[in-house]
């Protein structure tokens, strides 16, 4: 009969060979190519060096609409004038949500997450909206923080083009790793989360989608995700 600890153990060996074959692939612990929605890797923030990055961001981008119409998969028409997603940060201390930080609240109560703002619809080259995280300010109690987006204009993620988060190092300006979110009936995705351990802080891409279009219909259904 196999114990915990064993198991634990086969757990641990898995994840490090991992982490090898990553860094021996791309030179530093991050997936090298973008990753389909619903794809879930963890790893250390940690630099090739063995470093810890201080400042982490992940951002959401997605193509403006082009389309006078949408039509979803049930046969909803909606207006397609504009596309409107939001981001977000929701921060726990266990099972309890201590925090949020998204459009209208744009920095966390201890100045360690701040939001860029609202872009209403998807205009512009490269990132529309970017949360940034100063991962030595983030309270002692904080267990995770997870990332989310959420259709504010009501289309569906099928409806909308070129959709993606990624997550980055702000110091140096290295991707770490991306997630391609288009596609599907959900109108709201849960991108990834920050996880505290004992050593360092670990990214867990997630990429599920959910159905909601304000951040106050997302919040009750994160119980699934937190550590």
């Amino acid at each position: 009969m196999v114990n915990g600890d064993e198991l634990l153990n086969d757990e641990q060996a898995r994840r490090e060979r991992l982490y090898s074959w990553i860094f021996r692939r791309c030179g530093s612990w991050i997936p090298c190519s973008p990753l389909r929605k619903g794809t879930r890797l963890s790893f250390p923030l940690q630099n090739s060096d063995g470093t810890l990055p201080e400042h982490v961001a992940v951002s959401l981008g997605w193509d403006p609409s082009d389309q006078a119409l949408f039509v979803d998969f049930d046969g909803t028409v909606t207006p397609g004038n504009r596309i409107d997603l939001n981001s977000a940060a929701l921060v726990f201390a266990g099972e309890v949500l201590v925090d949020t930080v998204y459009h209208e609240q744009l920095v966390s109560r201890d100045g360690s997450i701040s939001h860029s703002g609202d872009s209403p619809t998807g205009e512009g080259v490269g990132d529309n909206e970017v949360i940034t995280v100063d991962l030595a300010r983030l309270a002692p109690e904080v267990t995770a923080v997870i990332f989310l987006a959420t259709s504010y204009s009501g289309q569906s993620f099928g409806q909308i083009d070129n959709a993606y988060y990624r997550l980055f190092d702000t110091t140096t300006g290295t991707e770490i790793t991306r997630y391609l979110l288009s596609g599907g009936p959900h109108t709201g995705q849960v991108m990834g989360k920050l996880l505290r351990t004992p050593q360092c802080w670990y990214f867990v891409g997630i990429g599920e989608g959910i159905y909601a279009h304000h951040l106050s219909e997302a919040v009750p259904q994160m119980a699934r995700y937190l550590p």
